[in-house]
C-alpha cells in the first residue's frame, strides 16, 4: 500500500506467490498513484507531465505483518516509490519526510517524535439529512449532552471494541500508548509511544488510522478523522509532540531548566515564521478551517507558552531530558507523512538560522487575535507562492499538491450546498 498526498492508502492485491516481486523491486504502480484527488481522480496536469509511467514499489519491511481482523489469512505492507532509477519520486508524501530525515541526519541530529490521534465513532447509518449519527450511551440511554471526558465507566460501553484495536496494535507491533475518552460524544484520543524514527512514527500512525477504521467497521460503526463532523462540537486534532536529540542521545532541548534550551527557542521560532506557508499540510481540506475557532481548543494564531493548551506550540511540564514541544496544529484528516515533514523542516529552519521566538503567551484564546490563514483558498495560496517550501520541502512536491488542491477546489466551487438554495432561492 502506497500513501497518496491526501493520506489515503492505495495499492494492489497480490497473491502470497508473487510475493518476491515486491522484494526483489519489480513490483510497479503508476506515478500517479500517490497524488490524485481525495475522490481518487487523476489530475491531468500531473499526469501530463510524467505521460502517466509506472514508479518502483519499494516495501517497507517492518511493516510487513498479518492482518488481525480478517478472517482470511491476508498480510499488508507499506510501500514508498522511486523513479525507474532510484531516484525517490517527488509526489511520494513518505519520500518527502525521509529527506527531510536526511537533513536532520547530515547535523548529526534525531527528531523524537509521539502523534496523538482523534476520531469519531458514528452509527454506520446516516440520518434523513444525511448527518453522521452519533451513538446513543447506555448510560442513561440518551445520547449525550456532554462528551463526559476522561470518563472510564463510558470507555467500557466500546470496551470490546477498543481492546480489539489494542491487540491488533500489539500484532501490528504498533506502539499504541493510552486510550482516552475526549471532549465530545462519541469522540476518542488514541496515543502512540515516542519513537526516534519520523519515518516510523509516521508509519506507525497511518497504519493506526487503519486499525481503527477496520475495527470500528466490524463493530457496527464508522471511526471518522473529519476534522469538523459538527459545528457545535469538538474537532479532531493530530496533535505531535517532538523533541531533537543529537549523536550521543542527549535532547538539545534541556538545558537542566524549566524553559528549555537555545535551540528550543530557535525551533519554535522556525515552527512560528514557517506555519502559515506550510498550513495547508496541517489543514489539507476544505472542512480543516472549520476547526479553527476561537474557543475551540485548536489554535488560530502561531503562539507558544509553557503548559497552556490554547496555543499553537505548548511546553509541557515534566523532566527537564523530556523538554519538548506539542505542536497542536494539524488536524487528524492530515497526512502524517506531511505534518511530520513540515513541522520538523520548521524547527530545523529556525535552528540552523538561529531565529527567535515572540515571547510565550501566558494567557488563553482571547489574547490571541487571527493570524494564520483563515480558509482554504488563503492556504492554497501562502502553499503554492512560499519560495520556504520550494526550498526546504521541494519545488515538485510544491507544484503536485498545490495542484491537487486546486483541482479539488474547482469540484467544491461547482456543487450549490443545500443551505445556498435555502437561502438565496426564494428570497434573491
Amino acid at each position: 500500500m502506497l500513501t497518496d498526498l491526501n493520506g489515503i492508502l492505495r495499492g494492489k492485491w497480490l497473491p502470497i506467490e508473487n510475493i518476491d516481486r515486491v522484494l526483489d523491486g519489480n513490483f510497479k504502480m503508476p506515478l500517479s498513484s500517490t497524488a490524485p484527488d481525495i475522490w481518487g481522480r487523476d489530475i491531468p496536469e500531473l499526469c501530463a507531465e510524467t505521460g502517466d509511467g509506472d514508479g518502483i514499489c519499494r516495501p517497507i519491511l517492518s511493516s510487513l505483518k498479518m492482518i488481525p481482523w480478517l478472517e482470511r489469512p491476508t498480510a499488508q505492507m507499506l510501500l514508498t516509490m522511486t523513479e525507474e532509477d532510484g531516484t525517490p519520486w517527488g509526489y511520494d508524501p513518505r519520500a518527502l519526510l525521509e529527506e527531510v530525515v536526511s537533513r536532520y541526519q547530515g547535523r548529526g541530529l534525531r527528531a523524537v517524535t509521539a502523534p496523538e490521534l482523534e476520531f469519531y465513532l458514528f452509527l454506520d447509518q446516516r440520518d434523513d439529512q444525511g448527518t453522521p449519527q452519533l451513538p446513543d450511551s447506555r448510560i442513561n440511554g440518551r445520547s449525550q449532552i456532554g462528551g463526559q471526558i476522561f470518563n472510564t465507566d463510558l470507555m467500557h460501553e466500546y470496551g470490546d471494541l477498543l481492546h480489539e484495536i489494542r491487540n491488533a496494535c500489539q500484532t501490528l507491533e504498533l506502539p499504541l500508548d493510552t486510550i482516552v475518552k475526549e471532549l465530545s460524544p462519541g469522540q476518542f484520543e488514541l496515543n502512540l509511544y515516542h519513537v526516534d524514527d519520523p519515518l516510523q512514527a509516521a508509519d506507525n500512525a497511518q497504519q493506526l488510522k487503519r486499525v481503527i477504521k477496520s475495527i470500528a467497521h466490524r463493530h457496527g460503526y464508522i471511526a471518522s478523522f473529519m476534522a469538523k463532523p459538527f459545528g457545535q462540537l469538538d474537532g479532531n486534532g493530530m496533535h505531535i509532540h517532538a523533541s531533537i536529540i543529537d549523536e550521543q542521545g542527549n535532547n538539545i532541548f534541556d538545558n537542566g531548566t524549566e524553559q528549555g534550551s537555545d535551540q528550543l527557542r530557535h525551533a519554535i521560532a522556525g515552527l512560528q515564521q514557517t506555519m502559515s506557508d506550510t498550513f495547508l499540510m496541517f489543514a489539507p481540506h476544505l472542512n480543516s478551517f472549520r476547526r479553527f475557532r476561537t474557543g475551540s481548543h485548536a489554535p488560530v494564531a502561531p503562539t507558544w507558552g509553557y503548559e497552556n493548551r490554547d496555543v499553537s506550540m505548548r511546553i509541557p511540564n515534566g523532566d527537564n531530558q523530556a523538554r519538548r514541544i506539542e505542536y497542536r496544529v494539524a488536524g487528524a484528516d492530515t497526512n502524517p507523512y506531511l505534518a511530520l515533514s513540515a513541522l520538523l523542516a520548521g524547527m530545523l529552519y529556525g535552528i540552523e538560522n538561529q531565529l527567535e521566538p515572540t515571547a510565550p503567551a501566558e494567557t488563553g484564546y482571547t489574547e490571541q487575535k487571527p493570524s494564520l490563514p483563515r480558509n482554504w483558498y488563503d492556504a492554497l495560496d501562502r502553499f503554492e507562492e512560499s519560495e520556504y517550501v520550494s526550498q526546504y520541502l521541494g519545488a515538485r512536491f510544491q507544484k503536485a499538491f498545490a495542484a491537487v488542491k486546486h483541482f479539488e477546489q474547482e469540484e467544491f466551487e461547482g456543487n450549490i450546498s443545500p443551505l445556498e438554495y435555502d437561502t438565496y432561492l426564494i428570497m434573491s
